[in-house]
């Protein structure tokens, strides 16, 4: 695949975007270091500090309203840390982030598809502080954004993209997580008659990938983790597609904790524009093993990396690649 180089886009939370493209990129050149060697810990660990180090030059205030832990858990992105050269000065774009620095770590350390470094960035206090949680997902393109509802059930919404899709069940190419949960769900989407694809991890790649007019999946159904379902919705708004999500809990301390971010808003059906409130948002992400972006390239005299940056106020995704030499 060729890739242009990055051009950057204008009036995107201020001039930030090429910042945001630079940070996904450096977490993925350093987590590359660590495919296949099979410690998924030394792997996300390059990747935060490498994203770290990036943010720390970036002329915004920056919080992390997403990430991989509180402050007891660092070296990770904690919540509520703060990030930019610009922390506490007047007039400084106040920006929140959701931040996976690796997301597939598994597969990182495997050397296997889809681990990518990624980030969603909008206006302070835009993103939900989704908790730390389970998400009951679904998400789906443009053309089926008024069609199909979480709550609708697999049947109901197979049928819809049948009707919509002008196809047979058959042909319906539905996207999930390959995790002993799904197993019922998988029985409906097979009763159903429709194709069922598995993804051993990595649930952004494959809502965006259904969300996309020109992506592999026509819908993705499935519980994975509600911090994701946030970088996936600001994505999916940027490409016109639907993200609905409902919280899903593993234990009653789980859901204690998520009431005291969410409120009485526990049972509630969020939709994309719930979780990105702001149409001045943006997703960024960098392949780091090939799959839903290529991978980081390593030769002789220098390193590429292929990166995706989708503007949710211009609906556009620009995909580019960055040489740099070793």
């Amino acid at each position: 695949m060729a890739f242009p180089r990055f051009q950057p886009l204008m009036g995107i939370i201020g001039d930030l975007a090429h910042h945001f493209v630079e940070a996904v990129d450096q977490a993925a050149i350093a987590s590359a270091a660590w495919r296949g060697k099979g410690d998924k810990n030394a792997a996300d660990d390059a990747a935060v500090e490498a994203m770290r180090r990036t943010f720390d030059a970036v002329p915004f205030d920056g919080r992390v309203a997403i990430g991989e832990g509180e402050r007891d858990d660092a070296p990770m992105l904690y919540i509520g840390e703060e990030l930019g050269s610009m922390v506490g000065q007047a007039g400084a774009p106040q920006i929140d982030i959701a931040v996976d620095p690796l997301e597939c770590t598994n597969n990182c350390a495997d050397n296997l598809p889809n681990s990518i470094a990624v980030l969603a960035a909008a206006p302070r206090g835009t993103l939900l502080h989704a908790p730390d949680c389970y998400m009951d997902k679904l998400a789906a393109g443009p053309a089926l954004a008024d069609h199909v509802a979480l709550d609708g059930g697999v049947a109901y919404n197979i049928e819809q993209a049948m009707h919509v899709l002008d196809c047979e069940a058959g042909d319906v190419r539905i996207v999930a997580l390959d995790r002993e949960r799904h197993a019922g769900l998988f029985k409906e989407i097979r009763d159903a008659g429709a194709q069922l694809h598995l993804l051993s991890d990595g649930d952004v790649s494959g809502a965006i990938w259904a969300a996309k007019d020109d992506g592999p999946y026509d819908m993705l159904m499935g519980i994975g983790a509600a911090p994701e379902g946030v970088i996936s919705a600001t994505a999916i708004r940027g490409v016109g597609g639907m993200f609905e999500g409902r919280l899903v809990f593993r234990s009653p301390e789980e859901e204690a904790r998520a009431g005291t971010m969410v409120g009485d808003d526990l049972t509630r059906l969020w939709k994309a524009h719930d979780l990105c409130q702001s149409e001045d948002a943006i997703f960024a992400a960098a392949g780091v093993c090939d799959g839903y972006l290529p991978g980081v390239k390593v030769e002789a005299t220098h390193t590429t990396t292929y990166n995706e940056l989708i503007d949710v106020a211009k609906n556009s995704v620009v995909r580019s690649e960055q040489r740099r030499p070793l």
